[in-house]
């Protein structure tokens, strides 16, 4: 059998500089991993996913819009989680075999106030360390919700619920910006939280993360991926989504 945690780890599509700054930073923006036709098609294929879902897969929250499994609505999807830099990037942070645990668009509403500081998982947990990722199916701007990091934050052993006012600015915060088609990828104990829409415009994204092989995903992809999207898959999707 292949040893896939070994074939990615020794690859060496995430360039040296992207990698420290990930160690360093907790993030790493890299710019323009989908092309400008493909941002289109992907683009076209979100918010047709989006228009589509029904009951427990669309999410409405107070600021934002969710939807779930993005890996069983479309073709077009398939490519988002297996960048060769991503998971080289899943290898450095994970450090053991890994898999997906969520796939899912997001939508910022207009009008929405900034996001309170967190992490997306606890160091206790079986699920730690989680590297999270965000492709930016539009602009990340400074005006439309850019999401917004404490550098270096992920290194520390307090969590953010110990801060009075998580919403407001922290000292030395970074608003990861981009254009559309660029990939954020991010350690889950980095500080974080979108910044507020204040562009009179949705500011949409694919959100996603891996977790250690052996935690326990946020979706049951071998439950939920449908035999037809199986059949397209590639093996290390396959691999990937633990199917």
């Amino acid at each position: 059998m292949l040893d896939w945690y070994s074939t990615i780890a020794g690859g060496h599509e995430l360039p040296v500089e992207d990698a420290s700054t990930l160690r360093e930073r907790g993030f790493v923006v890299l710019s323009s991993v989908v092309d400008r036709a493909q941002a289109k098609r992907l683009a076209a294929a979100y918010d047709a996913a989006v228009s589509s879902a029904t009951g427990d897969d669309i999410r409405i929250g107070r600021t934002s819009t969710r939807v779930s499994d993005l890996v069983s609505r479309g073709p077009v999807f398939d490519a988002l989680y297996i960048f060769p830099s991503l998971l080289e990037a899943c290898c450095r942070v994970i450090d053991r075999p890994f898999k997906l645990s969520s796939l899912h668009a997001r939508t910022l509403r207009p009008g929405s106030p900034r996001q309170e500081l967190h992490v997306d998982v606890q160091r206790n947990s079986a699920d730690w360390p989680l590297l999270g990722f965000i492709l930016m199916v539009d602009e990340f701007r400074r005006d439309n919700g850019a999401t917004r990091f404490v550098p270096g934050s992920h290194q520390w052993p307090q969590a953010p619920m110990e801060v009075s006012d998580l919403r407001a600015d922290y000292e030395g915060q970074v608003l990861a910006c981009g254009d559309a088609g660029s990939l954020l990828i991010f350690h889950g104990s980095t500080w974080h939280g979108h910044s507020s829409n204040e562009s009179g415009a949705p500011r949409r994204s694919v959100q996603g993360a891996f977790i250690p092989r052996n935690g326990h995903a946020g979706t049951d992809f071998a439950a939920r991926v449908p035999t037809k999207t199986r059949a397209r898959l590639s093996p290390l999707a396959h691999h990937v989504l633990a199917l």
